[in-house]
């Protein structure tokens, strides 16, 4: 068997505001009821036992981890879920799950933003690499089946059993270059990876001497100390041990609406996912949680949230990227969470807010329950809705039945609890002269996060 590093901390800036950066694309269901992420995982699962299984992530999205592998009923160790103190790109994420997983033997490297259609062609590959992988770092190399300016490319090189050692690694190229590649036999590289560990960790020392000697350190201070580099240009790009196995699975890594555009089934031409009525309207992409209506529209992508609607050119999709640089000047929450927040114990919703209130429909899972915490700006009131909530206020404890409320003061010790079967729901009511999610001080908390 094969172990399987499946890496899980990008943002997916491309797809805002489908994805933000506390929900990003591959925790999201864009096509069906799994998230990419649980695909992913599904086919690791092909070549790796549970066990063998070790994601890489961060603390904003570690519990989203842990709730979709559960609901995967995929087995794999809440202790194999590794967390990086900082974000550092993929070449110090993989050091890191090799070394402090003490990862040995042959390893594959699946980001969990991709899909990828599970075939014999994607099988035979995969059993190539693995052969290939004694001597050689193995990257997939996906057969284009048009020419793509938002692929970096992989020239073969000489033939080896099963693959090619790889002649050159080539940046996003024009569309002119892109026509070039194809008919040249060049590859579309994919991000996927199969080597030993071993191999990797020797390769690394020759090519990328400040990581290593940045992870001597203890973890945190070595995310301090490493650079922010790929794995394609700190090592692939380096190497004389760089081969490339032809993926002709059906391939996407999912970078930006035109390519959900593609993947998605198409109604008179258009794709759609919600409510959508559209009159003379082709080729568009229509994804929304309200109705969209068009008239005329050609070669479109809208996007509805609760909080925002995108709509530009499909021809201009690349670059939505720069609308999110542009709110992360401002400070402006929306590249971060959603009007609906996931946390270990639930989620919560906004559903209004102004200067000095907000209004919250709080859904607490079955025996679960919230940090026992307080807050000095904002006081909140309770009213249960569905279920019956175990409230503590101070040093008292009770029951909050459906229809009924309470009241929490502002600087007063309380916690919310569910201890039914259900799903508890509550609307809660802030009010206060600062309501930042930041405001809280926990004094216990279930999920580790007190301090």
């Amino acid at each position: 068997m094969v172990k399987t590093i499946v890496l899980a901390g990008g943002s997916g800036t491309r797809l805002w505001p489908l994805s933000r950066e506390y929900l990003p694309k591959q925790f999201i269901n864009i096509l069906d009821s799994k998230s990419l992420f649980q695909k992913t995982i599904e086919r690791a699962l092909i070549f790796s036992a549970p066990d063998e299984l070790f994601i890489v992530t961060n603390e904003n999205h570690k519990f989203l981890v842990y709730s979709q592998l559960d609901d995967l009923n995929a087995d794999v160790p809440h202790e194999n879920v590794l967390v990086e103190p900082k974000a550092k790109n993929t070449l110090p994420a993989i050091y890191y799950a090799i070394k402090y997983a003490e990862i040995d033997g042959v390893v594959a490297v699946l980001p969990s933003d991709h899909i990828v259609e599970i075939d014999e062609n994607y099988k035979n590959a995969f059993k190539n690499a693995i052969n290939l992988a004694k001597d050689h770092l193995v990257t997939f190399g996906v057969k284009p089946y048009k020419p793509h300016t938002g692929y970096g490319y992989i020239k073969p090189g000489i033939e080896l059993e099963g693959g090619y050692k790889v002649e050159a690694f080539v940046e996003k190229p024009d569309q002119k270059t892109a026509k070039k590649y194809v008919k040249e036999g060049y590859l579309w590289n994919s991000g996927m990876f199969v080597f030993n560990s071993e191999l990797f960790v020797e390769e690394c020392s020759k090519h990328a001497k400040d990581v290593v000697e940045s992870f001597e350190k203890p973890l945190n201070e070595a995310y301090e100390l490493t650079p922010n580099i790929s794995i394609d240009y700190g090592i692939m790009e380096k190497t004389d041990k760089a081969a490339v196995v032809k993926l002709e699975s059906f391939w996407s890594d999912v970078g930006s609406f035109d390519a959900v555009y593609e993947l998605m089934d198409k109604k008179d031409s258009n794709a759609v996912k919600g409510e959508v009525i559209a009159l003379n309207s082709k080729d568009n992409l229509f994804i929304g949680d309200r109705l969209i209506a068009s008239i005329g529209l050609k070669n479109t992508i809208v996007i509805d949230t609760r909080d925002a609607i995108l709509v530009c050119s499909k021809d201009e999709a690349q670059n939505v990227k720069k609308i999110v640089e542009k709110l992360k000047e401002k400070g402006d929450e929306r590249v971060l969470y959603h009007k609906t927040v996931y946390r270990p114990w639930g989620s919560y919703t906004v559903l209004e807010e102004g200067q000095f209130y907000k209004i919250k429909r709080v859904t607490v899972l079955p025996k679960k329950k919230l940090s026992l915490q307080m807050h000095y700006h904002r006081s909140e009131h309770w009213v249960v809705v569905k279920g019956t909530a175990k409230v503590t206020i101070g040093d008292k404890e009770f029951l909050v039945k459906n229809g009924e409320s309470t009241f929490v003061p502002a600087g007063s010790l309380h916690r919310l609890e569910n201890p039914g079967l259900l799903p508890l729901e509550v609307i809660e009511v802030q009010i206060g002269e600062y309501l930042g999610e930041d405001d809280i001080v926990r004094f216990e908390d279930d999920f580790g996060r007190v301090g």
